[in-house]
């Protein structure tokens, strides 16, 4: 059971960045905007809030400074794309490319140097219960804030005039400039929160999952997430099921290893990208009635002056 429960932590642990860059990333898409800029965002991230929090040596300034560096970079990425209407593929390109040469060039300094991690929940009674007491009652913050920022743009995109707009933007965003949105405006703070959620994702890895900067240690961790949200089918609900998926199958290769399997390390650090691009196919074969992604995902929009 001690095994068990350790697995579990470790899958939670895992999950919580893929979890907070795809929610991101999901509302961005929902909006008719793709962003593949969120490796870049995600290790800009993780330098600025690292670099922050063994300044101050606050986790929450370090978790808000990842949060302002995602930020800032995705308005480089609206800029080009709403403002001067630049293909948005080449654009998410570039910026995943500006952000980890930027990110080498931040966290330079901090290379080598540790931080205390964030602390865990601890709730007297309810933390000591056997196996499930660490699990529910036991984790850091970010775990639970990422839980609570599906269930937000749940409740925002399904059950908010807001959210129906931006849906609306995405699905056709033609329909809704001539009802009188802000198609630009609208996909604009959808792209920001998108960068807003991918520096928060990048921040935690540093400040949580491992207590320190190494430059590239998001090691492909954006990517996985804008798999995520295909293969959540743009929903909410089904973001948490893959991400703890995907995160099941990153600790599995770990455990796999110590557990002496005979299987190259190799092959087995490879598994998490490996079911990234099956699950990808599978799902292509599996739409044959369609897709379920916003009609306007990708297009450039102009409108009328």
């Amino acid at each position: 059971m001690a095994l068990v429960e350790a697995i579990i932590l470790s899958v939670l642990a895992a999950s919580t960045p893929l979890l907070l860059a795809a929610t991101g990333e999901l509302v961005t898409e929902r909006a008719g905007v793709l962003n593949l800029g969120v490796e870049g965002m995600m290790i800009v991230g993780a330098a600025c809030g690292f670099g922050a929090a063994w300044l101050s040596g606050s986790i929450i300034i370090g978790a808000l400074c990842g949060i302002v560096a995602g930020t800032l970079l995705s308005l480089i990425f609206a800029m080009m794309t709403l403002g001067l209407a630049v293909n948005q593929v080449a654009t998410g390109l570039a910026l995943t490319i500006l952000g980890i040469g930027l990110s080498g060039l931040i966290g330079a300094g901090f290379v080598g140097e540790r931080i205390a991690p964030a602390p865990h929940l601890h709730i007297p009674v309810l933390t000591d219960i056997p196996f499930v007491g660490r699990i529910l009652f036991g984790e850091d913050g970010f775990v639970y804030l990422s839980l609570a920022l599906v269930v937000a743009v749940w409740w925002f995109l399904y059950r908010t005039r807001a959210g129906l707009v931006l849906r609306a933007c995405g699905d056709n965003h033609l329909s809704a400039h001539a009802l009188g949105y802000p198609v630009l405006r609208i996909r604009m703070y959808a792209v920001m929160f998108g960068g807003a959620c991918a520096g928060l994702a990048g921040a935690y890895l540093p400040l949580a999952y491992t207590p320190f900067f190494i430059p590239g240690m998001t090691a492909g961790r954006g990517w996985i997430a804008l798999a995520l949200t295909v293969f959540a089918s743009w929903r909410p609900g089904w973001l948490v099921i893959g991400a703890y998926l995907f995160g099941a199958v990153t600790i599995l290769q770990l455990h796999a290893q110590g557990w002496g399997i005979g299987i190259p390390s190799q092959f087995m650090s490879s598994l998490p990208y490996l079911a990234t691009v099956i699950v990808l196919v599978l799902i292509s074969r599996a739409r044959t009635g369609g897709s379920t992604a916003p009609a306007a995902l990708g297009t450039v929009f102009v409108p009328d002056r």
